[in-house]
């Protein structure tokens, strides 16, 4: 296999794209829009809460160089999976944290990093794992968002500190 894609919701997609742009043997990064039921829907919409989409990511990598256990770790270490349909000030059901899996095989991994989450915050993560359904690629304007506009006033309040966090504790799987 050359490679391999999970999709996952950690609140803002400008956030969970920033960490997983920097980390080695990830492929590619695309922000999106999962699991709803409006068919394409645009920002404006998903951001109204009545299309039931979660602002997503899809995460390809390489497996030879970095798993999909070592992916969902970072994942769970980058955004709260213990508030339900929010991160920090971004509230909604468009914020939940969730794993969206591409095919069944990645069930257990994420189950089992799932559970590790789950009794590291004492049973309060809320973190949903489904099949992978209605996907929608995110407008241009939101692709590679924090590496365009690193000074806007969102990505230097919320998402710098969040990166400066990830590049700490994860030395070693951040891209050369």
């Amino acid at each position: 296999m050359a490679h391999e894609a999970i999709t996952l919701a950690g609140g803002c997609f400008w956030c969970t794209e920033a960490v997983f742009e920097q980390v080695e043997g990830v492929l590619a990064v695309e922000s999106g829009y999962s699991n709803g039921h409006t068919p394409s829907p645009s920002y404006e919409q998903v951001c109204s809460g009545r299309t039931g989409h979660a602002e997503v990511v899809r995460v390809e990598f390489d497996p030879a160089r970095i798993g999909l256990r070592d992916v969902l770790e970072i994942f769970f270490a980058t955004h709260d999976p213990t508030t339900l349909n929010r991160q920090g000030g971004d509230i909604g059901t468009q914020y939940r944290s969730g794993i969206y899996l591409h095919d069944e095989a990645q069930r257990a991994v994420a189950q089992s990093v799932h559970d590790e989450a789950n009794a590291a915050h004492r049973g309060r993560v809320v973190t949903e794992i489904e099949p992978l359904h209605d996907y929608t690629r995110a407008e241009d304007y939101h692709q590679h968002y924090f590496a365009r506009h690193p000074g806007q006033g969102y990505c230097d309040a919320v998402i710098a500190p969040k990166l400066d966090k990830f590049r700490r504790t994860f030395k070693a799987r951040l891209r050369g």
